[in-house]
């Protein structure tokens, strides 16, 4: 097991080093949540400080917090609508690179931050590869009030539904202020049509499945990094 863990991250660290090559000088860049887009975004710290000069957008306050610490110049939605590269994790991507994300938490801006992005670099270790969509639990970010309700319809698609918790065993709030729910599916053999359906329930504020965003997948197997595109079949 404590080898897995090391390989895992050391696939993590060279699918992360892998994007940098998406980067160019001058570029404002999406700075994703998660274990992995944490390496990519210390990496280009090590770029800023080497010469490279670019402006981040974080999906969440955990990334603003290390992209500050690290020395890459923020800026905003506000300033900015337009961005060049974005670099985030995935929880699971298929051969039509549809991804499951949200483990982090940070799915809603990391979805709004994908939509707006000239591309999108998704980086992940060999684990995260799957034939089908599924295993790794759906998250739907839901304003508390409908929560209930909401619960009710996601259980009576088929799945098994949880109210995602933090350590202290309180609901999870994002940083929106919303729940999670994290849904069982088993395999999902239509994303695009689940995802529909949870974008068309009232109290449903956004949903893991990111389809048609990704660009390119980059994906570790030991030493080397596979650069995936889209099966469009």
């Amino acid at each position: 097991m404590a080898n897995d863990l090391r390989i895992g991250e050391q696939e993590k660290e060279a699918a992360a080093r892998a994007s940098l090559g998406f980067v160019r000088d001058g570029n404002i860049v999406g700075l994703g949540t998660g274990s992995t887009a944490a390496f990519a975004v210390r990496f280009l710290g090590e770029r800023l400080r080497a010469g490279l000069r670019i402006r981040g957008i974080p999906t969440s306050v955990h990334t603003e917090k290390l992209a500050t610490s690290v020395g890459i110049p923020l800026t905003t939605l506000e300033e900015c609508q337009d961005i060049d590269v974005t670099i985030d994790g995935a929880d699971e991507f298929d051969p039509q690179l549809h991804l499951i994300k949200g483990g982090g938490g940070a799915l809603l801006c990391e979805k709004i931050i994908a939509s707006a992005s000239r591309q999108v670099v998704i980086i992940a270790d060999s684990s995260k590869q799957v034939a089908v969509l599924g295993k790794f639990p759906l998250p739907v970010e839901v304003v508390a009030f409908a929560e209930p309700l909401v619960a009710k319809k996601i259980t009576a698609l088929g799945a098994a539904v949880k109210r995602r918790r933090d350590a202290r065993g309180n609901p999870f709030v994002t940083d929106e202020g919303h729940h999670i729910l994290d849904c069982h599916f088993g395999q999902i053999p239509d994303p695009p049509a689940l995802a529909r359906v949870l974008s068309d329930m009232p109290g449903v504020v956004e949903h893991g499945l990111f389809i048609d965003l990704a660009t390119v997948v980059l994906c570790a197997k030991g030493e080397s990094v596979a650069e995936l595109r889209r099966n469009t079949r």
